[in-house]
């Protein structure tokens, strides 16, 4: 199996919630070392954060979100909310804000936040299918 293909089944499983195939499958992306992670994790990222949220969204609705997200996670008291906030806004315009993220933040930070996103948005297979071909078509354009 190849990264991608491992890829697109985390964002399948982050979705479905099916957390020993999230588990499983970031263990074999870690083996491979990301392979492949950056253009894909975070085309799903800013595209379901651009479902999720419109630019020049209240950064208090951001922090909201962002609170509750690291609160359904087991290990989100781990993920510095701050980073998270401006992974988002980063990912709705305000760019310069990623310099000043520890890059070791942003996988785990799109991960988490992604899999939230698509939790709350309980889409259909069909809709799940849809979204996972714009993401692979976006990271494509990036590659």
């Amino acid at each position: 199996m190849n990264a991608q293909t491992e890829l697109t089944q985390l964002i399948q499983a982050l979705a479905k919630q099916d957390w020993e195939a999230v588990d499983s499958l970031l263990e074999t992306l870690r083996q491979k070392e990301w392979a492949g992670a950056t253009q894909i994790i975070g085309a799903a990222f800013v595209l379901a954060v651009h479902r999720r949220f419109r630019r020049g969204q209240d950064q208090r609705d951001i922090a909201a979100f962002v609170a509750e997200t690291r609160s359904r996670y087991e290990s989100g008291k781990d993920l510095p909310p701050l980073a998270m906030e401006a992974l988002i806004r980063a990912a709705l315009g305000e760019v310069d804000l990623m310099d000043e993220i520890n890059p070791d933040n942003y996988l785990p930070g799109q991960i988490v936040v992604l899999g939230t996103i698509l939790q709350d948005e309980n889409p259909t297979q069909d809709q799940l299918d849809r979204f996972i071909r714009e993401v692979e078509e976006t990271a494509a354009e990036h590659m």
